[in-house]
């Protein structure tokens, strides 16, 4: 399994204004610097402490067998499913048809299941990879909690450039976004 970017945000949860505001900086000269910052902080909350999409992106899932029922889409949350296609073992490409299958934007993870009277494809596909699904996903509006978040990883890393000890600062912001996060947090941080 493997969760690919295709399309990132189209602009970052938290400006560069804020985050200038936050770290209480007002020159330009580590502007670049802290964009930098502020896509890496994203970054991180997204594959790291959340496992979720913040800003609107598109991601393609690939897997290699269809399951016997619903396919939960990883990263959430779901937007919408752009298409289904698997490649057989012959190495032909199948688009399977949006009617076919239905999509649940209201759970999370968002999912997918085959329509009524229809099933997941049962041809011999390629070894590894062979099925991929292309997908919007993440907030309209990124919550303020995570936002404060990214503020402050981007605050943590600016004031420490080089590696630091452990149990030191880190564990303060490993309770702060953990608070922030709660249960929205896979765990990555826990004690």
């Amino acid at each position: 399994m493997a969760i690919k970017l295709i399309t990132p945000p189209a602009s970052e949860p938290v400006s560069l204004t804020e985050a200038k505001l936050h770290l209480r900086v007002d020159t330009s000269a580590d502007d670049t610097y802290i964009a930098n910052l502020i896509t890496a902080a994203r970054q991180h909350l997204e594959t790291i402490v959340l496992q979720k999409a913040l800003g609107t992106q598109t991601l393609e899932y690939v897997f290699s067998q269809f399951p016997c029922g619903e396919i939960l889409i990883p990263r959430p949350p779901l937007q919408s499913i752009t298409s289904i296609k698997y490649t057989d073992s012959e190495g032909v490409e199948h688009t399977i048809d949006s009617g076919d299958y239905v999509v649940n934007t209201d759970c999370s993870p968002g999912l997918v299941v085959p329509a009524s009277g229809s099933s997941w494809p049962s041809n011999s596909l390629i070894p590894s990879g062979g099925i991929r699904i292309r997908y919007q996903a993440g907030y309209a509006t990124v919550p303020e909690m995570f936002k404060h978040a990214i503020k402050l990883l981007i605050g943590h890393w600016y004031e420490n450039r080089s590696a630091v000890s452990f149990g030191s600062v880190p564990g303060n912001i490993q309770f702060t976004i953990n608070a922030l996060c709660g249960d929205r947090c896979y765990g990555v941080w826990e004690d």
